[in-house]
């Protein structure tokens, strides 16, 4: 094996060849993706992530190599040296390499296969935890390929636009302290110092804002972060970020270089024109329209709010919840009579209740005869005014929900998106972008202040007065990227003086000792000339999620974890013996045999 590698390079990939290739005498190595034997002649597609070219093994041509060629076998690697001809009137016009075929004069094989626990395909018949078991060979599918290939072109791709704009590329530490950001942080004991911990970052934040302060004006970063909460199809314990921090700044000039980056990103993967600069509302205005901070906006249905139209209704679940400060706001499914029986409505009121709506009331409009439990509660002048705010017409269906808007706004905006897939009103191959601007500063959990974003986000300008008055109606300087209905990036102008930073910590119930235990040196940094400074994350996971339309982010993730943070490929995390234990300091007290 070795002499053969010395003695020949490979000259091509296997997805390569064309038929202005014929003629060639070429040098591939790859995977044996499938074997046929057809009598004399033996047909093999050989693979490797470029695609695939089939091979002709013919005695005639070279039979010191047929014997062998008549083992191969699935998922063998192996390397063949061969003339490139022309597949005739054979051409499979499926393949790019379809017009052309190798017809091998060497054939060396590198290594064989055991029979692998799932067949190599786009889409194999096995779970999901057996291909991740396998990962390394779940990677050979072509789709997994296609999506590592797309991520790393993104990277490329982003990491030229920054350096480009002037960005510097810097690495920041992954050993730090442990400076809680809303998620529990992994923690790593200290051998060195003992009872202490270092924890894996959340994110660059502060070390990002220490680099303005140290005159890095342009910074950025593809880092790895670090989060022990639970688990969805969007998350994992470890992830990417497309880091950035700027000084003497606006949100104005974040968003510019921001919408640059896409422009970028998505002209080199799709060759599409994504047209900055992109469409903005406040944090207020999507909650009203759409539920929600991260709307999906490839389709409308938006929500209405008919308060005012129902605030003397005879129907009580209206005019009560509306003399009680709530609100009631619905949506118009177009053409939803027909769409929708009475048992499937049933169950969009279950749906509702998850999200704490006490119920869901509807009415379905024909002409000018509504049907529906609440129909008859609905006066002749309510209708009106119900159908003219919510573009009513004969067919359509329309529901609403009566509550808080606390409850209001996640209850329709999940109903909304629900109705919008199951409806198939969501244009996949459209892509949307907003920039949600104006976040509440701050928001009450469990009757205490906890940062909307971070507490290193700087109050708006016209809301500073307000530091001193109602914390819960200061706006901040924040901004979210959305793009079909996801949130890909977060950030905001920071605190840059450290009275405001030591109010805010203050506001958040954070003592000075405390305040300073846990971030003493921005304080003190703050102190030494800090810029006006800000800056954005990006999740590269979940952006190349879209960019390939993955169902989760797993898809694009070259070794990824379960929804239980487990590596079943490496059976991490793992038990460790008593000796590293003991030089750690540490000892467990579960039972060994737990899980």
């Amino acid at each position: 094996m070795s002499t053969f590698l010395q003695d020949h390079a490979r000259t091509h990939m296997c997805g390569e060849l064309r038929e202005a290739d014929v003629g060639e005498t070429v040098t591939l190595m790859g995977w044996v993706d499938t074997h046929r034997d057809l009598g004399r002649l033996t047909f093999v597609d050989l693979r490797d992530r470029t695609g695939v070219t089939q091979l002709r093994f013919d005695p005639h041509h070279a039979e010191e190599i047929h014997d062998t060629a008549d083992e191969l076998r699935s998922e063998w690697c192996i390397a063949v040296v061969g003339e490139v001809v022309s597949r005739g009137a054979n051409k499979n016009p499926d393949l790019p390499t379809g017009d052309v075929e190798v017809l091998p004069e060497k054939l060396q094989v590198f290594s064989r296969s055991k029979t692998p626990p799932f067949v190599i395909e786009d889409d194999p018949d096995t779970t999901e935890e057996n291909r991740l078991r396998h990962r390394y060979l779940d990677l050979r599918r072509q789709p997994l390929q296609e999506a590592m290939l797309t991520r790393s072109e993104t990277n490329g791709l982003t990491r030229n636009y920054l350096l480009d704009n002037g960005f510097v590329e810097f690495e920041t530490p992954v050993l730090t302290r442990s400076t809680p950001e809303g998620a529990r942080d992994y923690l790593v004991p200290s051998r060195i110092h003992p009872a202490k911990f270092y924890a894996l970052p959340q994110s660059p934040q502060l070390f990002k804002q220490l680099l303005m302060i140290s005159g890095f004006d342009r910074y950025f970063q593809i880092v790895k972060c670090f989060r022990d909460e639970d688990l969805r199809a969007d998350r994992q314990p470890e992830f990417t970020q497309i880091d950035m921090e700027m000084s003497f700044v606006t949100p104005e000039d974040v968003i510019e270089v921001c919408e640059g980056l896409m422009a970028s990103i998505f002209e080199g993967i799709h060759d599409i024109d994504v047209q900055p600069p992109f469409e903005r509302m406040s944090y207020d205005e999507a909650m009203a329209r759409f539920g929600m901070d991260n709307p999906d906006l490839r389709f409308g249905m938006e929500i209405v709010d008919i308060s005012e139209a129902v605030a003397d209704s005879e129907f009580r679940v209206f005019s009560g919840t509306v003399a009680d400060g709530g609100v009631v706001r619905g949506l118009r499914v177009e053409g939803g009579v027909d769409k929708f029986s009475r048992a499937e409505i049933e169950e969009l009121e279950d749906f509702v209740g998850v999200y704490g709506a006490k119920g869901l009331a509807w009415v379905k409009v024909k002409d000018d005869d509504w049907s529906g439990p609440i129909a008859n509660f609905i006066a002749e002048d309510e209708r009106a005014a119900i159908k003219e705010q919510m573009g009513a017409e004969s067919g359509d269906l329309l529901m609403f929900v009566a509550a808080g808007t606390d409850v209001v706004c996640p209850a329709l905006g999940h109903l909304r998106e629900k109705l919008g897939d199951q409806l198939d009103l969501i244009d996949d191959e459209q892509f949307r972008f907003c920039w949600i601007t104006d976040f509440p500063m701050f928001e009450e959990v469990d009757g205490e202040l906890q940062p909307m974003h971070h507490p290193f986000t700087a109050p708006h300008p016209d809301d500073m007065d307000r530091l001193d008055g109602d914390p819960l109606d200061i706006r901040t300087q924040a901004y979210d990227l959305v793009l079909n209905g996801h949130e890909i990036g977060g950030g905001s102008i920071r605190i840059h003086r450290r009275d405001i930073q030591s109010k805010v910590f203050d506001l958040l119930g954070m003592s000075e000792e405390e305040a300073r235990e846990k971030f003493g040196f921005l304080l003190d940094a703050l102190e030494y000339g800090t810029p006006p400074h800000g800056g954005i994350a990006f999740g590269m996971d979940r952006l190349v999620m879209i960019l390939t339309g993955a169902d989760s982010i797993r898809q694009v993730i070259a070794f990824p974890k379960t929804t239980r943070a487990a590596d079943l490929m490496a059976e991490a995390p793992g038990r460790v013996d008593d000796d590293q234990l003991e030089e750690l300091h540490l000892r467990t007290v579960v039972d060994e045999d737990s899980d």
